[in-house]
């Protein structure tokens, strides 16, 4: 068994991971961006789990209005980019299965 902290700093950071999931924090800055329109996982989904601050998702080019309790689904090869539209930082708790990084 493994454990660890979620700690929240900047940027993102692989927390757990083993051969069937991994866990990582990703945090966006005030208008930052992460991905983009050609930004895919060819072998892993996706879940992505908004701790704090306000943001959008857009997944094949549909926009989901993140906020605090947001739970997304974006599954192996959809494109996808996440952005901060909040003025503090977008705070998220994904997970990759099977691992991506």
């Amino acid at each position: 068994m493994e454990k660890t902290a979620v700690v929240y700093g900047r940027g993102f950071e692989v927390l757990l991971s083993n051969e069937r999931a991994q866990a990582a924090r990703m945090v966006i800055e005030q208008g930052g961006v992460e991905g983009g329109p050609g930004d895919r996982h060819e072998k892993s989904d996706q879940w992505l789990f908004v701790i704090s601050g306000e943001g959008v998702a857009v997944v094949n080019g549909k926009e989901i209005r993140l906020k605090p309790g947001s739970l997304v689904l974006i599954e192996k090869g959809d494109t996808h980019e996440i952005r901060n539209t909040d003025t503090n930082p977008l705070e998220m708790l994904n997970f990759y299965v099977p691992p991506a990084y």
